[in-house]
């Protein structure tokens, strides 16, 4: 029989078979049915929840954000008073939690990092007390640990008036930490700017080394380069813009302190509460992706001379990223969504601002809402930054 008599034949015997005999139909059909369930159940929801509100006498939609806020917010990185709108509370709320979230990512990579190198170390003091470090803040709930460091700062510290004065401009009470700022000035604004033309140079000059390494096997020391390039360009660029020195200092004023920048108690304890705690689980990460290298590498990178720090970096760090990277996304997103819990400390996150939002504005769905979707894009976001380096970093198959 030839092929076209055979793929006729086929159809023909496909056309005959009822759908409900049919795999491939049967699961079609039954996609529909339980989209059509969703959907209808859905709608029902919605509808009874409509019909709750008009009842009530509740309003709907989001048009609130746009009316005074009529409350203030004791900590902002943008300006803020009572008199702006819901959605600048909104957004001053988004960026605080976006501080704490980023500030907290870097400090848990680092010190998760530290931590697991520690824990397999060959000094036995060493190692155990990094064991000791996971055990400990790993089984004690984060909740209880931002409790625990929020009283250390703010009942163990001494009022204003007695405050700590380690350095001269700096004070530490229970208001916060206070240390000298520099005065506004161009220079800085250059500065940033020099900053980054370094890290783009040093970007490809890091690129171009590793080609060059590829294709000579000569070596450019380019992380002494880049540094270099880091610190003088923005120092040339100070230089340039007139070496402005003035400071802004911290002083007493009544029974409080201003000037200079603050770092509240609330922050910190939040802060050091989520670093500490996700880092323990950081290290036992990392830990595991340094042992699912062969030793193997590490004999044969000794054999050639390596020094011991430079095994770790160069040979099995680079190699163990590939089995670190997926469990550290997932402990970068529970670090990010673990900051909710900052309105138990009492600092203004977005969960914060929202509720005090729906409080006075009695928009309770639309304001779990917001907290949903900025809590879901900071996940997305960083998911989708992580696959990709992962990607990059994974092995590419011939």
């Amino acid at each position: 029989m030839s092929e076209g008599q055979t793929a006729l034949a086929e159809r023909v015997e496909s056309q005959s078979i009822p759908f409900w005999h049919d795999p491939s139909k049967r699961a079609i059909v039954y996609q529909a049915v339980a989209l059509g369930v969703v959907l209808t159940l859905g709608y029902y929801l919605f509808a009874v929840t409509q019909a709750n509100l008009q009842r009530q006498h509740i309003a709907t939609g989001f048009s609130f954000i746009g009316r005074e806020a009529g409350f203030e917010i004791g900590e902002s990185m943008i300006s803020f008073s009572a008199t702006n709108t819901y959605a600048r509370a909104l957004l001053v709320g988004i960026l605080n939690t976006l501080e704490v979230a980023v500030i907290g990512i870097i400090l848990t990579i680092i010190l998760g990092t530290i931590v697991g190198v520690a824990r397999l170390s060959s000094n036995w003091l060493l190692s155990r007390l990094a064991a000791g470090y996971i055990e400990v803040l790993q089984n004690i709930p984060v909740l209880l640990q931002l409790f625990f460091w929020y009283s250390v700062f703010h009942d163990s510290l001494p009022l204003p008036r007695q405050s700590m004065n380690p350095l001269a401009g700096v004070f530490l009470n229970n208001r916060g930490f206070y240390f000298p700022i520099p005065v506004p000035h161009p220079a800085y604004a250059r500065m940033g700017i020099a900053l980054v033309i370094a890290c783009v140079a040093s970007y490809f000059l890091s690129r171009w080394s590793r080609m060059r390494q590829e294709k000579t096997g000569q070596t450019f020391p380019a992380w002494s380069a880049s540094a270099g390039m880091v610190i003088a360009l923005p120092l040339i660029a100070w230089a340039v813009s007139g070496v402005p020195t003035a400071l802004d200092s911290p002083h007493l004023m009544g029974f409080n302190f201003e000037g200079g920048m603050l770092v509240t108690p609330e922050f910190a304890a939040l802060l050091l509460g989520l670093v500490l705690y996700t880092s323990a689980f950081v290290a036992e990460v990392v830990r595991a992706g340094i042992q699912a290298i062969s030793h193997g590498q590490t004999e044969a990178a000794m054999s050639v001379g390596l020094k011991p720090g430079h095994v770790l970096t160069l040979i099995i760090l680079p190699q163990a990223l590939r089995v670190i990277i997926p469990p550290l996304t997932s402990q970068m997103l529970n670090l990010t969504k673990n900051s909710s819990l900052a309105v138990a400390i009492g600092y203004p996150d977005l969960v914060s601002v929202a509720n005090t939002t729906i409080n006075q504005t009695g928009q309770a769905i639309e304001g779990v809402a917001i907290i949903m979707v900025v809590y879901l894009f900071f996940s997305l976001v960083t998911s989708a930054f992580m696959n990709w380096y992962n990607k990059r970093k994974a092995l590419v198959e011939r």
